[in-house]
């Protein structure tokens, strides 16, 4: 069962078991496929391309507007906010400037934070500063993505979810299922936070 995370001298130390650390480090992975910008449509990644071309490609490659991002997955957009919700050219330029280093400073951090939980040999996870920076990091862009899945966007859409993790009792249902993770993920995140800041 999770414990909150503690700062302990140079590291940041939790408890996480296995079916835990399973859930978060899937749903990282999740959110990962969803960033990368080097996965095509079926989600494969193009690691072994050469990075002249990749570069060559992504100049040619005509720039989404904020509306395109959003049609591909409305969790984009919270993941790849618009610099500018009045001005589509100059959201569209900033994008075309910043996405793709974005995505992969993203994309690094999560990958750090997975492979920080799958270092874990039993139920203590032991964090180096820098693991738990990333993890904190990577569980708020993890939480995007499940709160744009769960149609939190108004205060009320959070009480809502409060209350349905409050009376639950069908723990099968996938609502039930998707608020109880947010809710956790939303309980590591601060945890780790705390953790850093003392």
């Amino acid at each position: 069962m999770a414990t909150a995370f503690r700062r302990k001298g140079s590291r940041v130390v939790g408890r996480l078991d296995e079916q835990e650390r399973g859930i978060v480090a899937g749903l990282l992975s999740s959110t990962r496929e969803l960033l990368d910008p080097d996965a095509d449509e079926t989600g494969d990644t193009d690691e072994t391309a050469d990075p002249l071309e990749r570069l060559r490609r992504e100049l040619d490659a005509p720039t989404a507007t904020p509306e395109e991002v959003e049609q591909r997955d409305p969790a984009l957009r919270r993941l790849l906010p618009p610099a500018s919700r009045d001005d589509d050219d100059l959201a569209r330029d900033f994008r075309a400037l910043t996405e793709d280093s974005l995505r992969r400073r993203k994309v690094a951090t999560i990958t750090a934070a997975i492979a920080a939980l799958d270092s874990a040999t039993s139920d203590k996870v032991e964090l180096d500063l820098g693991q738990a920076q990333a993890l904190m990091m990577a569980l708020s862009d993890v939480r995007l993505v499940l709160g744009e899945r769960l149609g939190l966007r108004t205060d009320e859409d959070s009480a809502r979810l409060e209350q349905i993790v409050a009376e639950a009792d069908d723990f099968e249902d996938p609502a039930v299922m998707a608020a109880m993770i947010y809710d956790l993920l939303t309980w590591l995140q601060e945890s780790v936070a705390q953790a850093l800041l003392r």
